[in-house]
């Protein structure tokens, strides 16, 4: 029994850490937008709810635009003239995925104020469906739980470690390339000076001067 309760707190422990899961509060203006972003890896499931908190009860609805873009600018949703909504997919390449809000109308005026639910990863995933299709519950299903998390820190970290890699690239090739122009410099001032210095020795000769 004292296993079981152990595995339970440390399992609770990784989903409620390692677990990427956000609910947003956005104030949109009148005019303009606002935007969320994340840094998400290839390979990854989103999904998020949005929907719109009206000021007051007897007021109408404001309604929104939402626009979701990839890394590379693909348009993965967008929605206009809505107060509800949501969008999933599955990510397809490696860098800051944008979900913007905007206001398209408010009788009212003012801010109007949308609550974000955005969920990724192993946060995303069904417990639900996993539950009833592998016919698991209580402990089992915890566990089934703290493996993905796992899984999603083992990718995560892999992950970072070839970012770490790719970064580290590019700095030793800045060096290099700050070295050789620093060394080309030199030579420059060195060359110049040195063809100053014949000039003036052409030029003092030829006045006699010397």
């Amino acid at each position: 029994m004292g296993n079981r309760a152990m595995c339970m707190l440390w399992a609770l422990f990784f989903l409620c850490f390692f677990s990427n899961s956000r609910a947003i509060w956005l104030t949109l203006p009148s005019s303009g937008s606002k935007c969320v972003s994340e840094e998400i890896q290839n390979n990854v499931v989103v999904l998020a709810d949005y929907v719109v908190i009206p000021e007051g009860v007897h007021q109408s609805h404001p309604t929104i635009s939402v626009k979701v873009t990839s890394p590379f600018g693909n348009n993965l949703h967008h929605s206009e003239q809505t107060t509800i909504g949501n969008f999933a997919f599955t990510t397809n390449e490696s860098g800051n995925y944008l979900a913007c809000f905007w206001v398209d109308h408010n009788e009212g005026g003012g801010d109007v104020s949308v609550n974000l639910d955005w969920k990724i990863g192993i946060a995303a995933k069904d417990w639900d469906s996993v539950a009833k299709k592998e016919k698991i519950e209580g402990v089992e299903l915890e566990l089934r739980k703290l493996e993905g998390a796992v899984e999603a820190i083992h990718e995560n970290l892999l992950y970072l470690k070839g970012r770490e890699a790719e970064m580290r690239t590019v700095s030793e090739t800045t060096n290099g390339r700050v070295a050789w122009f620093s060394i080309m410099s030199l030579g420059i001032c060195i060359a110049v000076s040195a063809l100053q210095l014949w000039h003036l020795k052409r030029y003092f000769q030829k006045k006699k001067l010397i």
